[in-house]
């Protein structure tokens, strides 16, 4: 299991590292100033807790042997399955987030959407490396269809869209990283155009009411639009040094509809202004630039494909929370990593960072003929 033989420390990404402690470091300052008027305490607790055990998780990671991951693939891709029909039955969270997702299993309260992402990145990047040689061939892309499309019919029934955008970005990217013939990406992309009325059409009414009010900003914003609008406002009073730390008008006085998840840009940029929303950005480059290198100088197609699925991962939630704070995007729900407020989401975040680094470290790849 923990093979050191194909480990070498010397090779391990301090950079990245250290890019992702400031960034948990500077979320958690954040996430402070976003729950103080509600009291603090129980939000930070779960979060600093959330955090350690990530952080801890790293280490274990490095440690692991990533051959032996590869070879568990199927049982972690029926575990993390099992999980997505479990909460189906026995989840939480429709009445208050629209959305069957939560599954409390005795003290333990989760996402099982959250463990999916971890299992599909890495089962993903296994069913692509051990049929590398035919991953164009029809009968493979109907296998990987089969694959793929179960974990995301399960997300689906929740039903959880955001989350399932989240998935079918990053297997697209991790598809078309592995060289996958484009005339399926361009079918795919004709078949979801068409579709588009049907998609449209099965939403709920606040789903509809978000595309529309996004369409037109002023549509609603005494309702439905509310939260985008005083999103909006928060930023826009921040200008450029912000109104200072815990000083935030917005903020402070609640108008922010869920301030410490969502629309957590929102508290950065109204109370540290331009600065800190920009200072934020750069951390993520860096982060982003980190992982796409590793992926560019892993000696194996597992390694490649997972480190380059781990950042459209991360692309996609931060561009799609960014933007739909700042109006760019739809509102969807999606969470910013290491600043938004959820245990799940940043063990998530930190375990995919460990897997990184693991391919950064990983010697050699997997030898068939020992």
């Amino acid at each position: 299991m923990f093979h050191t033989k194909k480990i070498s420390l010397r090779k391990m990404d301090l950079p990245l590292l250290l890019t992702v402690v400031l960034l948990c470091v500077y979320g958690l300052i954040v996430l402070y100033s976003a729950t103080y008027s509600y009291g603090p305490a129980r939000y930070m607790f779960s979060q600093i807790l959330a955090t350690f055990t990530g952080l801890v998780l790293i280490l274990i990671i490095l440690a692991f042997n990533q051959d032996l991951l590869k070879r568990l693939h199927i049982p972690i891709y029926i575990v993390s399955n099992l999980l997505l029909v479990l909460v189906l039955v026995l989840g939480t969270g429709e009445e208050t987030w629209g959305a069957r997702s939560w599954l409390h299993l005795g003290p333990i309260n989760f996402q099982p959407s959250e463990v999916a992402k971890i299992s599909l990145l890495i089962c993903l990047a296994a069913f692509i490396e051990r049929n590398q040689r035919t991953l164009s061939h029809p009968k493979t892309v109907l296998k990987m269809l089969l694959y793929v499309g179960i974990p995301l019919g399960l997300i689906a029934l929740q039903p959880d869209f955001g989350t399932m955008i989240v998935f079918i970005f990053f297997i697209a990217v991790m598809l078309f990283a592995a060289g996958l013939d484009l005339r399926y990406f361009f079918a795919a992309l004709t078949l979801g155009v068409l579709t588009l009325p049907i998609v449209y059409a099965s939403l709920d009414e606040f789903q509809k009411n978000r595309i529309l009010n996004f369409l037109d900003p002023m549509r609603d914003i005494g309702d439905t639009g509310y939260q985008a609008n005083q999103g909006r406002i928060a930023i826009g009073s921040g200008q450029f040094s912000g109104r200072g730390y815990l000083q935030g008008v917005q903020t402070q006085y609640n108008f922010i509809p869920t301030k410490e998840t969502d629309y957590i840009f929102a508290v950065l940029v109204e109370e540290l202004g331009m600065i800190g929303g920009f200072a934020l950005i750069i951390l993520y480059t860096i982060m982003l630039y980190r992982i796409v290198r590793i992926s560019m100088e892993s000696k194996d197609l597992f390694g490649r494909v997972l480190c380059i699925g781990v950042a459209a991962m991360f692309l996609f939630h931060i561009f799609e929370n960014i933007g739909m704070t700042i109006g760019l995007m739809p509102i969807t729900g999606i969470p910013l990593p290491f600043f938004s407020y959820g245990g799940t989401f940043q063990l998530t975040n930190l375990i995919c960072i460990g897997l990184v680094l693991s391919c950064a470290i990983q010697k050699a790849p997997l030898d068939f003929s020992e």
